[in-house]
């Protein structure tokens, strides 16, 4: 049987194939509905507005309440059983969407979803610190996260496939958890490792550093804010462009896989970047996100989508690493908390994009895009002051 290196044993193949296929799921909610949306309005007409906005906001809505849920009970309760708990509850959702006939009844299992969804989010990132340490640690999360964006693409493609077929079709996805659910019996059999014991990262991180980790789920929060312009934005702004929908589709895709290759390759970018994440990471942004608002090439806007989406996918990873170099012994609470600050930016960043142009009184496509690649920039600044400052005290305390 093939044997996978943790940095203390080793653990069967198919054991990590368990903890990547949760790591899968996670990108999942609501992927499923956005390609027939107009569809729905269609076959339910009497459907109101209200609820065509739940169907695709409320999954993101319960998953933030249960991500903090699940991350606090996963000690208490048992790591393997909330996560079976999540899976079966998402298995079960991706059965009754089959099944329902009516909107309020898609609003109901959406909710049921998001419930899922939420249990097992953080607890799929925990995973990787449970089974690995150290720099096999670091290059899992990076594993992970580049699947989980890959997953992403890969059902984006499928679901506006299968949705041209039958309506009901793309809520097949919601059946992967099955899949998962049989990996997972072959986990559960390793016995995780034990957190190391060592007083200090190779940065300088400590332990229970809380301000330290109130910064990574701030910063975590603040790039997904900036990022979620091409999410939202970019449909619309293509449009106001005059190209089609097809065009907005591809560029998403690419902007996925951008995020996903950095997970690839995030054990080397850390030895050549160092400490030096952060910026670069914001900088990237930054220059995606100008290019974008710059330029309406399609070309150069695509090349822009890319950009931010390298930068966003060298963070992502390295933040989960860093929490849990931060919270060795309570994983997965904290990492519950810093994903947790992922799905409030998701929710958030519209409104409050949509209430400074409209106060600003600026009707283009474009102001996201200037916007937040202003603020990526500007927040390089206290990035790389904070680090200076926590270098200097680091030395002179002889650290």
């Amino acid at each position: 049987m093939c044997m996978i290196e943790t940095g203390r044993g080793r653990i069967p193949f198919v054991a990590l194939l368990a903890i990547w296929s949760v790591s899968a799921l996670t990108s999942l909610p609501g992927l499923a509905v956005s390609p027939i949306l107009d569809k729905l309005t269609k076959i339910f007409p009497d459907a109101s507005e209200m609820e065509i906005q739940m169907l695709t906001s409320l999954p993101s809505l319960l998953i933030i309440p249960f991500v903090l849920l699940s991350g606090r009970l996963a000690d208490r309760v048992g790591f393997m059983r909330m996560l079976d708990w999540g899976l079966w509850i998402f298995l079960l959702s991706g059965v009754l969407y089959m099944m329902c006939g009516s909107m309020w009844q898609l609003v109901a299992v959406s909710a049921l979803l998001g419930v899922g969804a939420g249990i097992i989010i953080p607890l799929s990132t925990a995973l990787v610190s449970r089974y690995f340490v150290g720099e096999y640690r670091t290059r899992q999360f990076g594993y992970s996260s580049a699947i989980t964006n890959a997953s992403l693409v890969v059902a984006t493609a499928l679901t506006g496939y299968l949705a041209d077929i039958w309506w009901r079709l793309p809520f097949v996805v919601y059946l992967l958890p099955l899949l998962s659910i049989v990996l997972v019996q072959f986990l559960a059999r390793q016995k995780g490792v034990e957190p190391e014991n060592s007083k200090k990262s190779s940065e300088g991180l400590n332990p229970n550093d809380n301000f330290a980790l109130t910064l990574y789920s701030l910063y975590y929060f603040f790039i997904t804010f900036l990022i979620v312009a091409i999410n939202v934005n970019l449909p619309f702004l293509m449009g106001e462009y005059g190209f089609g929908s097809d065009s907005a589709g591809v560029i998403t895709s690419l902007f996925f896989l951008a995020i996903m290759l950095p997970g690839f390759f995030l054990s080397p970018l850390l030895r050549v970047l160092k400490g030096r994440i952060a910026a670069t990471s914001l900088v990237l942004i930054g220059c995606g996100l100008l290019l974008v608002y710059l330029y309406k090439s399609l070309f150069v806007i695509a090349i822009g989508c890319v950009v931010a989406g390298l930068g966003y996918g060298v963070a992502q990873p390295y933040i989960y690493d860093r929490a849990t170099v931060v919270a060795p012994r309570n994983t997965a609470l904290v990492l519950a908390i810093v994903m947790a600050m992922n799905y409030i930016a998701i929710v958030v960043a519209p409104f409050v994009i949509d209430n400074l142009q409209t106060a600003l009184h600026d009707s283009s496509q474009r102001f996201a895009f200037g916007l937040n690649a202003a603020l990526a920039f500007v927040a390089v600044v206290p990035v790389l002051l904070l680090r200076f400052i926590r270098a200097r005290r680091r030395k002179a305390s002889g650290q």
